[in-house]
């Protein structure tokens, strides 16, 4: 698989694009490298911050404090619609990622960045909201609901990223999920996030056109570049 690799040395931060992977074999892969940077500050040892952007086929996670009912398939429906559901170790609810959504999961020692973990989902969010505004689209933060939301305080809200994270030792992973021109119909099988009255939508959806994906991966990177500068 060929990876796309940019290095800022200042902040040490490698940005990678792992592509189409599937969810198991990218959970795996976070795994080892939160593992490493872990036992490398423990050590005192050199380690390297990541960025990973990437897609994956059909799948539901569900986080620590998510509810199985939240999930309204069986596991034979599941099949049906070519997807699969796993219990992981992130918090948050449940969601959905698919082909057409960038996925980005920052590996990061927040010490180094000199973060507490509302402070970098603030930053995750905010980045989130600047790729919005590049298309011209308002978004923002609704209080106790994670993400970054479309008209947040309206009957009319509506989720165009989720975000779920993990952090132990102030080491980052999982990460956010910004649908570009995701099927939206999957999300019609879940309560996404834990939330029955809330709708979801996508840049394609906001905007009436496509959106090119690598664009949107781009304009992320370099948000989360200068706001990790900082």
């Amino acid at each position: 698989m060929r990876l796309k690799l940019r290095t800022f040395a200042r902040m040490n931060i490698t940005f990678t694009d792992w592509g189409l992977i599937p969810y198991a074999e990218a959970w795996q892969r976070q795994t080892e490298r939160f593992d490493a940077i872990v036992n490398a500050k423990a050590a005192g040892e050199v380690y390297e911050n990541l960025v990973v952007f990437c897609q994956h086929p059909h799948v539901y996670t569900l986080g620590r404090s998510g509810k199985e009912n939240n999930m309204l398939l069986s596991e034979q429906q599941l099949k049906t619609i070519h997807a699969t559901l796993y219990h992981i170790d992130r918090g948050g609810d449940i969601t959905y990622h698919g082909p057409g959504q960038l996925v980005c999961y920052p590996i990061l020692n927040l010490e180094e960045f000199g973060l507490g973990l509302k402070e970098y989902v603030h930053l995750l969010e905010e980045a989130v909201i600047r790729v919005c505004a590049a298309y011209g689209i308002a978004s923002g933060r609704l209080p106790k609901a994670t993400g970054v939301w479309l008209e947040g305080d309206t009957p009319r809200a509506r989720k165009v990223c989720a975000i779920g994270v993990r952090s132990s030792h102030f080491v980052t992973m999982h990460g956010l999920a910004l649908n570009v021109d995701t099927d939206l119909r999957y999300f019609s099988y879940i309560h996404p996030c834990g939330f029955v009255d809330k709708g979801v939508t996508s840049l394609r959806q906001e905007l009436g056109h496509e959106v090119p994906p690598d664009e949107v991966r781009l304009r992320l990177e370099n948000e989360l570049r200068a706001l990790l500068r900082r």
